[in-house]
């Protein structure tokens, strides 16, 4: 049986287990699971695509983090912003943009069951660079946002009968959902 459809332990519970048997460091708790988290995330996707024999999702979770990577560099470099603590490149977050590349193929490939718990790994990586004052809040969601849309692009559905897609309008400042169910 496929391991995304199984009633098997989620990408987070996975991530929590591999975070807790860390050493301490001289960074927050917080800081150091951003920092592990942005790589674990897309790591962990990956190893289950292959482990389920999943290789057409595999290497579409390979294009859309690498073209997430890239658009963000590029970003970046040309908006070239300082961050909170007097750093260079703000904006957007690349840490948030990688672990959401993880967790928007999730759930694309694999629906909402999957995708909500990674989801929910990836924002705390997020808020963990505001909280470091790496970044500012709207680094991180241009960072998801990006990450999102890259991966609605070039991930397939793994079941098709229902999509659920984020929707953001940074201009009005309204988010929501857009929905449809196949029955």
């Amino acid at each position: 049986m496929h391991a995304f459809r199984s009633g098997g332990p989620t990408l987070a519970v996975l991530l929590g287990c591999l975070l807790a048997s860390l050493p301490a460091s001289a960074k927050s708790g917080l800081e150091l699971y951003g920092d592990i988290a942005q790589v674990a995330i897309p790591g962990l996707a990956g190893v289950a695509s292959l482990a389920t024999k999943d290789y057409d999702g595999t290497l579409q979770l390979v294009v859309g983090t690498g073209l997430t990577l890239g658009v963000v560099q590029g970003v970046k470099y040309a908006a070239d912003t300082e961050r909170p603590d007097g750093g260079a490149r703000s904006f957007p977050s690349g840490h948030t943009a990688a672990a959401f590349a993880g967790a928007s193929y999730v759930h694309y490939r694999y629906g909402w069951k999957w995708g909500l718990p990674t989801y929910a790994a990836a924002a705390v990586v997020g808020y963990s660079r505001v909280e470091a004052d790496r970044h500012y809040w709207y680094d991180v969601v241009a960072g998801a946002a990006m990450a999102n849309l890259i991966a609605y692009v070039v991930t397939d559905r793994f079941d098709e009968d229902v999509v659920i897609v984020p929707v953001l309008d940074l201009g009005k400042h309204d988010f929501g959902l857009l929905a449809r169910f196949r029955f």
